[in-house]
């Protein structure tokens, strides 16, 4: 049923009837699988995608970089449990190149971020060094486009 999960991760929002119609199955199928991958941990939850651009919230995110020293017998395992811990992060991700982890955040001001970062982040032993990367605009998230791009002229770029 790898279909039904790639069905589910672009939109949550379809009803076991429409799932089945468009697997060819059974809803009582459909439920049965979706019961089990979330068993299973397979399916961590559902989302939405809101574009806070449109609402009067105030919101600020950043990507932020960070080199760490792995913990002896656990890797970076300790280091990302304990930054995952924080609620400003909002994703978490071990990284090849030049960085180890990168941590997605959001609040309220670019100083509530700057103030995470530099004492909640940067003072973790683990911690050697910090990139903050504030994020200006998102134009698509999770496969979703959230901005259109247009020219003077008034054209989707």
């Amino acid at each position: 049923m790898y279909e039904l999960l790639k069905l589910l991760e672009h939109n949550a929002r379809y009803s076991t009837a429409q799932l089945a119609t468009m697997l060819g199955t059974t809803e009582a199928e459909v439920q049965a699988a979706i019961a089990q991958y979330e068993k299973e941990g397979v399916i961590r939850g559902y989302t939405t995608i809101v574009d806070w651009e449109k609402t009067e919230r105030e919101y600020v995110s950043a990507r932020i970089e960070l080199k760490v020293v792995p913990e002896k017998n656990r890797g970076f395992e300790e280091v990302a449990e304990q930054i995952s811990r924080f609620e400003e992060v909002r994703s978490l991700r071990l990284m090849s190149g030049g960085y180890d982890l990168a941590v997605t955040v959001v609040g309220k001001t670019f100083r509530d971020i700057a103030s995470f970062v530099a004492y909640r982040l940067a003072s973790l032993e683990s911690v050697q060094s910090t990139a903050t990367h504030f994020i200006l605009r998102t134009y698509k998230e999770n496969g979703v486009v959230t901005e259109q791009s247009k020219d003077e002229r008034g054209v989707v770029l």
